[in-house]
């Protein structure tokens, strides 16, 4: 997705391309009916990294968990053939790698404050020498992960003669020069003499590495940086800096200096009653290093760059939706609220999430969205309903195919929504985070839309009304499909369904 005129011809003489048929490829952590989910256990944070063969999740419980891709390792076999005959695209297909405790909990002891071990947000950095980097954080500290292969030293004898007869299977208390406690003082004795010859059966342990083990060190701590809780971190195009955001500051940050950030943007003002928004989301360019990203609870997203002056109190350009005349309620500004943002991956567009809709944003094009996407539309007769239950403050996460063509997003019920993003593109499917991912698929009519590259006006598209559940009430809004990832090269997503990892392919 380029935007590229040539890009525009060519779509507009091959057409939209077909609707994907999504399939069910692995699970991780199935619950088994009825079984209690357990609050650490709930994931948190995905992310895949730029090659799509490593993929990361953190959960409330402080921990990382990484899988590695096999499907491209593994050769021949049965599965293969079965593959083959059946489907003829391979999909990915992963396996637990390791995991290690990212975070603990805290109390801060000059705010009374209880600082959460969650993770909110993972990030792949450049691996190197055949190392992963990643950086994760919860609401205050990030930390930088470096998790490698390492050989385990391993005794492999002891000096210890099982030979020797009437020995104790517990061995005397011995101190460091090797002797019996109780003589430990006196050190050789009268009582105590050698045999002839010395001691026969006395052998040195012997230390062999041969076992190979996955080791996660912690590298770097970026702490005491944020007054507010931090929602995002996003890695720079140039592999030595990143980003990480609050509710009202953006820092800027050297992955090899963990005592200094350098403050960007500051949305604080003199005097916090004048505060009418924060910022809820943060994503560095993924090719320009001097440009970011950031949206707000208003609804708008700000694009900056770093090379205007050092604190970006000035944006380059601002995407805003205008609001509808005679639209505004009660709940306007809360729906409003932008939850995530994602470029794709030539950094032309941005897709921001609000509570109802996706938008996809042109950078080039600041009047409005491209396209957008209705999502929760179903719900707006239930916003005081979910007001109550403060469903209506859940953050859902988005995300984009690598080649720009999809969109996706979840929903509650553990629904997730994927939509063509392309010219003429009727795609608006409904599934659910099973292994049965199409039953319960909703047939939703959605009217075409026009190439992204040369829109004038706002597509809408999705379950404007989507069929049974069109006043909401047959879902669940206690399952949530808050966080989901799409592979960077081929169709597949993972999404998070409480402690649960689905994975599709298509």
């Amino acid at each position: 997705m380029n935007g590229g005129d040539d890009a525009s011809s060519s779509s507009a003489t091959s057409g939209p391309p077909p609707s994907l048929e999504w399939r069910f490829s692995q699970v991780f952590g199935e619950r088994t009916a009825g079984e209690e989910v357990q609050e650490v256990d709930i994931i948190s944070a995905i992310e895949f990294d730029k090659s799509g063969d490593h993929l990361a999740t953190g959960d409330r419980g402080g921990r990382v968990v990484l899988f590695e891709r096999t499907d491209t390792k593994d050769h021949g076999g049965s599965r293969k053939d079965l593959e083959e005959t059946d489907y003829p695209v391979r999909h990915p297909e992963f396996r637990y790698k390791t995991e290690f405790q990212s975070h603990e909990p805290e109390f801060d002891y000059l705010k009374s404050l209880e600082i959460e071990e969650k993770i909110n947000k993972i990030r792949w950095c450049q691996p190197a020498n055949g190392a992963l980097f990643l950086l994760s954080t919860n609401d205050k500290t990030i930390k930088y992960w470096k998790v490698q292969e390492k050989k385990i030293k391993k005794i492999s004898e002891m000096n210890i003669d099982p030979s020797r007869e009437g020995s104790s299977s517990i061995p005397p208390q011995l101190v460091t020069n090797g002797l019996p406690a109780n003589k430990a003082h006196g050190y050789l004795s009268n009582e105590y003499s050698f045999p002839p010859g010395g001691i026969p059966s006395l052998r040195l342990p012997v230390v062999t590495s041969q076992e190979t083990n996955l080791v996660a060190r912690c590298r770097r701590v970026y702490a005491h940086a944020h007054d507010y809780h931090i929602n995002s971190i996003s890695n720079s195009s140039d592999g030595e800096t990143f980003i990480s955001a609050d509710d009202l500051r953006v820092n800027l940050w050297n992955l090899e200096i963990s005592n200094q950030s350098f403050n960007i943007v500051d949305v604080k003002p003199t005097n916090m009653e004048d505060l009418t928004e924060v910022i809820t989301s943060a994503e560095f360019h993924p090719i320009h290093c001097n440009m970011l990203a950031y949206s707000s609870s208003k609804g708008s997203i700000r694009l900056i760059d770093m090379r205007q002056s050092a604190l970006c109190d000035s944006h380059t350009k601002l995407f805003e939706e205008p609001e509808a005349p005679g639209s505004r309620s009660f709940f306007t500004e809360i729906i409003a609220s932008i939850s995530d943002i994602k470029f794709s991956k030539d950094g032309r567009y941005i897709l921001s999430r609000d509570y109802m809709t996706l938008k996809l944003w042109d950078i080039n094009m600041d009047s409005g969205p491209v396209a957008s996407y209705q999502v929760h539309e179903h719900l707006r007769p239930r916003l005081c309903d979910l007001y109550e239950n403060d469903s209506i403050f859940d953050k859902f996460e988005c995300c984009l195919s690598g080649d720009g063509l999809r969109v996706a997003t979840g929903s509650y019920s553990n629904l997730f929504r994927v939509f063509g993003a392309s010219q003429g593109s009727t795609e608006a499917a409904t599934l659910e985070a099973s292994k049965n991912p199409m039953r319960r698929q909703i047939q939703t009519p959605a009217r075409p839309s026009r190439s992204i590259g040369s829109m004038t006006r706002v597509v809408r598209r999705g379950s404007e009304s989507p069929g049974t559940e069109a006043n909401g009430n047959a879902y669940d809004f206690t399952t949530k499909l808050l966080h989901m990832a799409w592979h960077p090269t081929e169709n597949s997503i993972a999404c998070a369904a409480a402690n649960s990892l689905y994975m599709y392919y298509a």
